[in-house]
Order: C-alpha cells, then sequence, then structure tokens
C-alpha cells in the first residue's frame, strides 16, 4: 500500500484546533485523533465525514470541554492528519471500520461512551455502536444515514457522487464551504485544503461517496443490514439533531426515531439555519445539544 502523510508544516496556519495523539494501526497507517478534557471523564467521541477533518469539531468541544467531557476525535484515514493512502481501491466501507475499530477499541479502549456522527462519521460510527454497544451509553446523529442500497438515495447525494468521480477540480476547502448555510472565513477554508498539499492526497477524499451502498449488490449491503437489526433492538437513549438546510439527508431522521427504541420519548432536535456540515454553522449549539443531552440521560 502506497500511503502518503500530509508535511506537519501544512497545519502552521490551522489556529483553534490541539495538535494531535497519533495510533499506529493496521496496514502500515497512523492515525491522528485529539483527546481533550478530563481524563477521567466518560468519552464524547465525535467522528466527522467527507471530506472534513476533526477541525470541524473545533466549536463543539470548546462547549464539551467547558462543561466538563472528555472529548475524542479522531481523523479518518485519507482525510486531516491521518495517513492516506494513495490508490482509490485501497479504501473500502469494511476497511474504514476495521480502521477506526482499532483506533477506538484497540488502542483506546473507549467505554461508557456518548457517540455523535455526522455524514461518514455515522456511516462507519454507527457500525461501531453495532459491533459492541456495550460500548457506548448514547448515541446522537446529525446529517447522517445506515443506508442498507435497499432505498434510493437523494437526488442530491446522487449528483454529488457523480460529481466527485468525474470533477477535474476537486477543491476540498470550497466543498466544505459549499455545505454550510454561511459561508466559512478564508482562514477556515484554508484550513479544510490544508490536508492535500496536491491533488494524489485526495484519492480518499474522492472515493467517499463511490463507497456508499445504492443497491443489495453493494459489498457493505449485508453488514449494514446487520448492524440494523443490532439498532433496532438497542434501547439506549438515541437521538438525532439534524439540521433544517441539508438537501443531502433531508428526512433521514425519521427512519432513525421509528426503527431504533431507544430513540422513543426522545426530544429530538432540528438544528435551524445550519447547513450539510452543521458543526461549522451552529457548533456551539451542537456542543449545547450533546451536554444537555448527556445531563439529561445520565440519572
Amino acid at each position: 500500500m502506497n500511503v502518503l502523510r500530509t508535511p506537519d508544516d501544512r497545519f502552521a496556519r490551522v489556529t483553534g484546533w490541539p495538535e494531535p495523539s497519533y495510533a499506529h494501526i493496521g496496514d502500515g497507517l497512523r492515525v491522528a485523533y485529539v483527546d481533550v478534557g478530563p481524563a477521567d471523564a466518560d468519552p464524547v467521541l465525535l467522528m466527522h465525514g467527507e471530506p472534513s477533518w476533526g477541525y470541524l469539531y473545533r466549536h463543539v468541544v470548546d462547549v464539551l470541554v467547558a462543561a466538563g467531557h472528555r472529548c475524542v476525535v479522531p481523523d479518518l484515514v485519507g482525510l486531516g492528519r491521518s495517513d492516506k493512502p494513495a490508490d482509490p481501491a485501497d479504501y473500502t466501507y469494511g476497511r474504514h471500520v476495521a480502521w477506526m475499530r482499532q483506533l477506538l477499541f484497540d488502542h483506546l479502549d473507549l467505554r461508557r461512551a456518548t457517540f455523535f456522527g455526522q455524514d461518514w462519521g455515522g456511516l462507519i460510527g454507527l457500525r461501531l455502536v453495532a459491533d459492541d454497544p456495550d460500548r457506548y451509553a448514547r448515541v446522537c446523529v446529525a446529517n447522517t444515514g445506515l443506508p442498507t442500497g435497499d432505498r434510493p438515495l437523494t437526488e442530491a447525494f446522487l449528483a454529488w457522487q457523480h460529481y466527485s468521480k468525474t470533477s477535474p477540480k476537486f477543491e476540498i476547502g470550497n466543498l466544505v464551504a459549499s455545505g454550510c448555510a454561511t459561508r466559512p472565513s478564508p482562514d477556515v477554508v484554508a484550513a479544510y485544503d490544508a490536508p492535500f498539499p496536491d491533488d494524489t492526497y485526495k484519492a480518499g477524499a474522492r472515493t467517499f461517496p463511490s463507497l456508499v451502498p445504492t443497491g443489495v449488490d453493494d459489498p457493505a449491503h449485508t453488514d449494514n443490514v446487520a448492524a440494523w437489526k443490532v439498532l433496532e433492538s438497542f434501547e439506549r437513549p438515541f437521538l438525532t439533531a439534524f439540521s433544517d438546510g441539508d438537501p443531502v439527508t433531508a428526512g433521514g431522521q425519521r427512519i432513525f426515531q421509528h426503527k431504533v427504541p431507544g430513540a422513543r420519548d426522545q426530544p429530538h432536535v432540528t438544528v435551524e439555519g445550519a447547513g450539510h456540515f452543521l458543526q461549522e454553522d451552529a457548533g456551539a449549539e451542537v456542543g449545547r445539544i450533546l451536554v444537555e443531552f448527556i445531563a439529561r440521560t445520565s440519572a
């Protein structure tokens, strides 16, 4: 496997986000993660999607840490400060799940965790919830899903899938900005570009959309169906906090509210005035939602 590693100096001008820790996992990969807050507190696991990185959670983390919580924020392989296999064929849905399992279960041994996942953070993180549900005290999902290929995906997603495969330009910072209700500042856009010195580093970012199951013959279909069977018996608190301005995942909260026992009678939230990357548009609000969710369900 030909693996690229973004030079550290690419992040010299990124502000508001701490230096990461690193873990070495299978396939010779070095994975980055931020672990901040009281070391003896139960962890809040925050998983980003594509093509963003842990930096997306900076405002969420500020609120959680101020409330006394420990936050663990990994960078998915191929994104952020984690290593980046150069061949698109090296990326599969199953490998992404296995890579994060090695980091979060084998290396960090997270337990009593509160999980929050958005975009691919949900697609991967919910598979891990299903793998070992006893590690989790509660779950919150936003602008994400766990598709099996049985249902058609939105036109907005199919357009994104086509664009990621065919566009000659793939400007990461502008792509994240286009998924926000309010365009971020130039410094923030530059922070999303920082992990990618050139196009050779973008194989993972371009590949993610094609890994989403769109038919029952997809390699991830069976595993996601099995994950849903676990979620359909998951009785711990399960909250949805989708935004009101995301055409890609609009309405996706309903399947969780209907199928997951722990979602019943929860005060599900709509984050108003936010796009697909609601952590960028309303990060402090997402942080408060999680603080209140944890407090309310900790008795």
